[in-house]
């Protein structure tokens, strides 16, 4: 007779893995919705000290958020003493991660790409972060450059 396999625990980095495929199966969504956004990459929306908006993130954001500064070739954001986001980039002023830019970028309040997305537009997509927020640990959404930079620490 063979061996009983125990059931093992589950694996932590597959359960993170997994987490952070949902956070951007949740992009992909977004990006096919029919609400027509056309971000022309002003980055007007990203001055939060000028809107005095900023975006909050999940835990699940900030990792992508946070994979994407690492594959940017960063360690750690830059310093911003202007108030922007501290993801543009500091010389082009571009954002470092647009690909990996999280939810409340791709949803932002930039009348030029055609203003916020209503929440009831969007509320599926939210609850779902929300889960994976919950599934990682997350105490909910906070600051992006408080989220980010831990999501970079616990990295190292």
């Amino acid at each position: 007779m063979p061996p009983r396999r125990s059931k093992s625990a589950p694996n932590p980095a597959d359960a993170k893995t997994a987490a952070l495929a949902e956070v951007r199966a949740v992009y992909a969504e977004l990006a096919n919705r029919p609400v027509q956004r056309d971000c022309t990459l002003l980055t007007e929306c990203c001055q939060f000290k000028r809107t005095g908006l900023t975006p909050y993130l999940t835990r699940g954001e900030a990792l992508v958020a946070a994979r994407g500064v690492r594959a940017a070739g960063r360690k750690q954001l830059p310093e911003r003493t202007d108030g922007a986001c501290p993801l543009l980039h500091p010389h082009t002023g571009r954002c470092m991660i647009y690909t990996e830019r999280p939810f409340g970028c791709r949803t932002h309040f930039c009348p030029a790409a055609g203003g916020p997305y209503a929440r009831s537009e969007v509320i599926d997509l939210i609850r779902r972060l929300e889960k994976v927020d919950a599934a990682l640990g997350g105490s909910g959404p906070r600051m992006l450059p408080g989220a980010v930079a831990d999501a970079l620490a616990e990295m190292r």
